[in-house]
């Protein structure tokens, strides 16, 4: 912008004061300011974008069916949508608020579970979640139909794992990264999915998924290291409606669950970056 345009307001000078105040505290050094920024800056703007979006398809609605004689479409447009934003803002920046406290609330327990693992590093299950011919499928269907098939895949893996102790990392266009303390549990999540995949009146894509157990590098809400690769890797190699695991699944479940669940060890798979990796399929024992 040129120099003579206002482009800050004394909010943005508030938000340098708290900004400073934290850096003075020592909870914000200088190693974490940036990537911070970006942390915030990429989830905020994708909150935006979809709140924008969805303010501005109420506010068409809403203007369908008003007066043809009371102003341009975009005026209406316009006008509905600074209503709806007096309205609704204040109540969405409550809940926002809400919901962070309670994400720190469930944050802080697990840290504090972690026990002599508080750090950045500590080990984990990993997992990934695909869904088999998303490509083929997706160009069968429209806008709204495609939307619609991929949070329907979304909230029913975050409400199984949610239910089981694991985490949803995040989405990844078709596909889902998860963690969990508990190998046995994630696994049966994973075996349900694709399980409701292989049933034919189960709107529920088919998919494919990869388990791997090891030390993990936790940052900014992201998950890091060889053992997250290992899981990709494992999920691209495994065939639709399959689950493959490594040895780190595969032992804490032959010593957890040694009767009800089946563990068919695969041919050692040469993959991008691991060389001859020991891989089992999971199925259950019925």
């Amino acid at each position: 912008m040129d120099d003579d345009v206002v482009a800050f307001t004394p909010a943005d000078v508030e938000a340098l004061r708290h900004a400073r105040a934290l850096v003075v505290l020592g909870i914000l050094g200088p190693d974490r300011q940036a990537a911070l920024v970006r942390t915030w800056g990429r989830s905020f703007a994708r909150l935006a974008e979809w709140q924008t979006g969805l303010l501005a398809d109420v506010a068409a609605d809403s203007d369908s069916g008003s007066d043809p004689g009371s102003g341009s479409a975009n005026d209406q447009a316009a006008s509905g949508l600074a209503g709806l934003t007096d309205e609704v803002l204040p109540r969405v920046e409550a809940l926002q608020t809400y919901v962070w406290r309670r994400h720190l609330a469930g944050a802080a327990a697990r840290q504090l579970a972690l026990g002599e693992h508080g750090g950045e590093s500590a080990p984990l299950t990993v997992g990934f979640v695909d869904i088999v011919g998303y490509t083929s499928r997706s160009r069968t269907l429209d806008e709204a139909e495609l939307v619609a098939w991929v949070e329907r895949f979304e909230a029913t893996v975050t409400g199984l794992l949610t239910e089981a102790g694991g985490q949803v990392i995040k989405n990844i266009g078709d596909e889902v990264l998860l963690t969990a303390d508990d190998p046995t549990a994630v696994a049966d999540v994973l075996l349900e999915l694709v399980r409701r995949g292989a049933d034919d009146d189960d709107p529920f894509p088919g998919v494919r998924a990869g388990l791997a157990h090891g030390e993990v590098v936790r940052r900014l809400g992201d998950v890091f290291g060889p053992t997250v690769n290992l899981a990709a890797r494992l999920t691209s190699a495994a065939r639709p409606g399959t689950v493959l695991v490594d040895r780190g699944v595969h032992d804490a479940l032959r010593e957890q669950r040694p009767d009800d669940l089946v563990l068919r060890r695969v041919r050692r798979l040469s993959l991008k970056g691991f060389d001859r990796v020991e891989a089992w399929a999971l199925r259950p024992a019925d």
